[in-house]
């Protein structure tokens, strides 16, 4: 078949899969560079020849090939990291349940003791990530994350041996070391395997088991309160605790025959799957990944881009808002209500969100569009805000809580997939924006439950107004990035326009823009 024959019959598969690039035209440029990437951990030599080998193929065959393959990781990928990040969460955010069910008492817990043991959790995960981050991209996510996971479910079943706040906060510091590495992980794998307008429905997917582990923990809880509590001794918290780290052991186990490495180094994908792995996400980022990045240059070239700055205010005034998340079963039990009646009224507000953040996600990755996608939610959060700020009357206080968690969490995973998109490549860069955005991110976490102190209760009046105000700045700052991104693409746009090969311009154009 000559290469006009295939141009003729290519546009179909551009349109969907090659970014409306000549399928032909670029295998040939793929065939001209002497060695894809090669270090990926177990990677035993080049991809050329299997990438070479794809243009043997129609294009209605590697439409086919491509769809399969796809299909393939979606159904091993996100399962997995969507029920790992479900007991994250779980096990993270049990203090918050905990405390309804009477931890405090038992141990003795006074003045600002509780928040201390849910802000000193933050200190753990901020200072595990950027280095985690580094280290998975040279070794296999399957069996890192895999691990991690195992250790800090048998750290979050030790909460239930605690005795008093010094026990409390050593393991809740503990705890956030080891879950450290899993969230920021995860997000990384994903961008590994899919495409920019792949992404954010699938992020959205991934986060929507943190939201969904908000209105589990509730009716779990709910459940060991009525059938577990003083069994064998033992209070309902504590039964909790064993049970969910338990779980979380297990599926770790599990997981690790589960989880795939990299495109190029996954066991259970045949050599053309591997190829066409590698491929896509070359044409989708419009740069080869040479990966020859050492751990501190990649962690240098992500602090020295003003975007990572950007991307991090954005997520820091989010998560500062969003820390309510840590007091909604503190909040819920101003309304004067039973223990197991408290619990279950934590749920429907996150089940709200997690259908409010696919829609947002999957309109987001139609389009593709985030700046709006983002912000437009985050100012029905700060609607939510105000209105907690002005009454304490149970009906509309209970209104406000599915405006905040819809709008703050809703759209947080469109935050993620801009960071993904903005940080393309190479590899290891994105790995270190990742972690170092979600680090600064976290930040907010050891503070921010300052501001629910028991004495403002019911009102927390602090609380939401602060809340208000960072929501308010997260917008603001939504609007700088992508001013700053439209720039960026002008300014390349221009470029390219001057350039003096303009064929290869054409070829390139859609492939490297910044998504605003």
């Amino acid at each position: 078949m000559s290469p006009k024959t295939i141009n003729t019959v290519a546009p179909p598969i551009q349109q969907e899969y090659l970014a409306e690039t000549d399928f032909k035209n670029e295998l040939d440029h793929v065939e001209a560079v002497d060695d894809l990437p090669t270090s990926q951990p177990g990677e035993v030599q080049p991809l050329h020849r299997d990438i070479e080998a794809l243009k043997r193929l129609s294009p209605e065959e590697y439409a086919a090939a491509h769809k399969k393959l796809v299909r393939k990781i979606d159904i091993r990928l996100l399962p997995t990291l969507f029920i790992l990040l479900i007991l994250n969460y779980l096990d993270r955010n049990a203090l918050a349940s905990a405390r309804v069910q009477g931890l405090e008492k038992d141990l003795g817990l006074k003045g600002d003791q509780f928040n201390i043991a849910v802000s000193i959790l933050f200190a753990g995960y901020i200072l595990g990530q950027i280095p985690s981050n580094l280290i998975l991209s040279r070794v296999r996510p399957s069996i890192y994350l895999s691990a991690w996971v195992a250790l800090w479910g048998i750290v979050s079943a030790c909460t239930a041996a605690a005795d008093g706040y010094n026990h409390l906060l050593v393991i809740r510091f503990f705890l956030g070391v080891t879950e450290s590495p899993y969230f920021p992980g995860a997000l990384f794998l994903l961008s590994s395997w899919y495409t920019k307008k792949e992404l954010a429905f699938r992020t959205s997917i991934l986060y929507t088991g943190s939201l969904l582990s908000g209105a589990f923990s509730g009716l779990i809880s709910a459940g060991i309160q009525k059938g577990l509590n003083g069994v064998s001794g033992l209070s309902s918290w504590r039964w909790m605790f064993i049970l969910e780290g338990a779980v979380t052991v297990a599926a770790a186990i599990f997981s690790a025959f589960i989880l795939p490495d990299y495109p190029a180094t996954t066991k259970w994908l045949s050599a053309q799957e591997k190829a066409i792995a590698v491929y896509r996400l070359e044409q989708d980022a419009g740069v080869r990944d040479e990966e020859t990045m050492t751990l501190f240059q990649s962690f240098k070239a992500a602090a020295m881009d003003y975007k990572l700055y950007l991307l991090a205010i954005i997520i820091i005034t989010k998560t500062t808002a969003g820390a309510v998340t840590q007091f909604i079963p503190t909040v819920v039990a101003t309304f004067g209500m039973s223990k197991v009646q408290t619990l279950l009224l934590t749920a429907p507000p996150y089940l709200f969100a997690a259908f409010l953040a696919l829609t947002i996600s999957w309109t987001s990755d139609r389009r593709p569009e985030r700046c709006f996608h983002l912000l437009t939610p985050i100012l029905f959060g700060m609607v939510g805000f105000i209105i907690a700020t002005t009454t304490t009357k149970t009906a509309p206080r209970y209104f406000s809580l599915f405006l905040m968690i819809g709008g703050m969490f809703g759209s947080y995973n469109v935050a993620l997939a801009w960071i993904s998109s903005t940080f393309a490549r190479p590899r290891a860069k994105r790995a270190a924006a990742y972690a170092t955005i979600n680090s600064l991110g976290n930040v907010a976490q050891i503070w921010s439950p300052y501001l629910y102190k028991s004495i403002t209760a019911p009102s927390y009046h602090l609380a939401f107004t602060v809340n208000t105000v960072m929501a308010g700045v997260a917008v603001v700052f939504c609007l700088v990035l992508r001013w700053c991104l439209k720039r960026e693409n002008a300014r390349m746009d221009k470029e390219e326009s001057l350039g003096s090969d303009p064929e290869r311009s054409a070829v390139r154009q859609d492939r490297i823009r910044y998504v605003l």
